[in-house]
């Protein structure tokens, strides 16, 4: 899927039930850039624990084949392969070119332009399939899990990482700062600050992590649990076939 010159965030923020790919590819195209250092620095260094945490969950399983979907910029392909997370092979897919461009950059390996909900790939392809902060951008979240599950094989797991809802105590805090406090200082960093409004946006409006997991158990998986991370500000959910 090709990238746009122009983004409509407005629409991308007031509607995120109906999110326009071409919106968000080209969002992320002109983010590209400075999307590691605005991750790192919004999440106050806890990214790289977190791709940690992943990494680590899909080393226990040992998988032969792993698809790194919504790869990005490809901190967590690298870091798979860096940590020898697998015994075969590892290929990141993503629908916007200037991310991969970042990742090859980078000396990432095996990318392709790829739309998630539409993978050039036979069933039963992979044994483990992982997401890091994509599936929030998914048109369609449970025609995209589904996929997932397609991709699978007998046996094989799905590893999502995505920002979820923190403890209650924290939840106000939490999404007042995404709405009134990233946005501010995203703006010295990359001068598309609608990109971090429609972020903040897109993290309130995803699925709680038992909604999340429901819906990974309605898109085929045989099981579906998840791990908090950092008081739920992150979760780290994992399905089996």
């Amino acid at each position: 899927m090709s990238a746009t010159r122009s983004t409509d965030y407005t629409a991308v923020r007031d509607d995120l039930s109906h999110q326009s790919p071409e919106a968000i590819s080209a969002m992320f195209g002109r983010v590209a850039a400075r999307y590691d250092l605005m991750n790192h620095i919004m999440a106050g260094g806890l990214d790289f624990y977190w791709h940690h945490r992943l990494v680590s969950a899909v080393k226990q399983q040992q998988p032969a084949r792993v698809l790194d979907l919504a790869t990005g910029s490809g901190d967590v392909l690298l870091a798979l392969e860096r940590n020898q997370a697998y015994t075969d092979l590892a290929i990141g897919a993503d629908f916007c070119l200037p991310m991969l461009q970042q990742a090859q950059a980078k000396k990432a390996r095996n990318l392709l332009v790829g739309d998630g909900l539409h993978l050039p790939f036979p069933d039963a392809s992979f044994d483990a399939v992982t997401i890091s902060w994509g599936l929030r951008n998914f048109a369609d979240r449970l025609a995209g899990l589904r996929e997932m599950r397609r991709v699978l094989r007998p046996g094989g797991r799905a590893y999502i990482l995505e920002f979820s809802h923190p403890a209650a105590w924290l939840a106000p805090i939490y999404f007042w700062y995404l709405r009134n406090i990233m946005p501010l200082y995203a703006q010295f960093i990359t001068p598309e600050r609608g990109a971090y409004e429609y972020l903040g946006e897109s993290i309130r409006a995803f699925p709680s992590q038992p909604a999340l997991a429901a819906m990974m158990r309605e898109a085929g998986f045989a099981s579906a649990n998840w791990t908090n991370l950092s008081l739920g500000i992150a979760a780290l959910h994992i399905a089996r076939v």
